[in-house]
């Protein structure tokens, strides 16, 4: 597992044109908020915060925020990005508590696709319907991701998400109404191609 570790500085001014004069200066503003204490309001340096991002593991990690001397540890809640540039404009972190659980949604990585009998001898495509899913465990239970196994799946078999087998500590939060929702099946060819060609058409613009 990768261990991330941010260093914050306080941040005493307030508004737009203080975040500014941050951004300026290469660092990015941010709130640290939870457990029942003040909002603090901090900021990071830019290029360090991008590095770590680039991870995919940060999104669904504890990570340790040094602070003036002591630490905390937070978990990422939200990311505001330029939206034409590669610049992070603001961060959302949430104190944790090694007693509470917490709710995270965190990424799948799929095992098998090439050897499903629905792909090698079937010549379909496995179609990903979730790539990710929220889970609640406490944070030393925290998975970087899940594995879904789609190795055994024949043409038009779907794995849903009851049947994704979770680290022990770890569980789903319930989907709305008591679904079931389907995380990957495996498309015939032709069937693929059409949604290809029906997702490609609603794409176009209009003439």
């Amino acid at each position: 597992m990768v261990d991330f570790q941010l260093n914050a500085e306080l941040r005493s001014d307030k508004g737009k044109g203080a975040s500014r004069r941050l951004r300026r200066a290469n660092r990015v503003p941010a709130i640290i908020y939870g457990m029942d204490k003040e909002p603090t309001p901090v900021s990071f340096n830019h290029d360090e915060l991008v590095r770590a991002l680039q991870h995919e593991a940060f999104y669904a990690h504890v990570l340790k925020i040094n602070l003036g001397g002591r630490s905390e540890k937070a978990v990422l809640r939200d990311v505001q990005r330029h939206p034409a540039k590669p610049v992070i404009l603001h961060i959302d972190l949430q104190r944790v508590s090694e007693s509470e659980k917490i709710r995270v949604n965190v990424p799948f990585h799929f095992l098998g696709e090439d050897v499903a009998p629905g792909v090698k001898q079937g010549g379909g495509m496995v179609f990903r319907a979730m790539v990710d899913a929220e889970v609640e465990c406490l944070p030393k239970d925290l998975p970087e991701f899940i594995e879904v196994d789609v190795s055994n799946l024949n043409l038009g078999e779907s794995i849903r998400l009851s049947e994704v087998k979770l680290p022990e500590g770890v569980a789903f939060v319930e989907p709305a109404h008591g679904q079931d929702p389907v995380v990957a099946t495996i498309h015939g060819g032709r069937m693929a191609a059409a949604e290809d060609e029906e997702a490609a058409g609603e794409a176009a613009p209009e003439a």
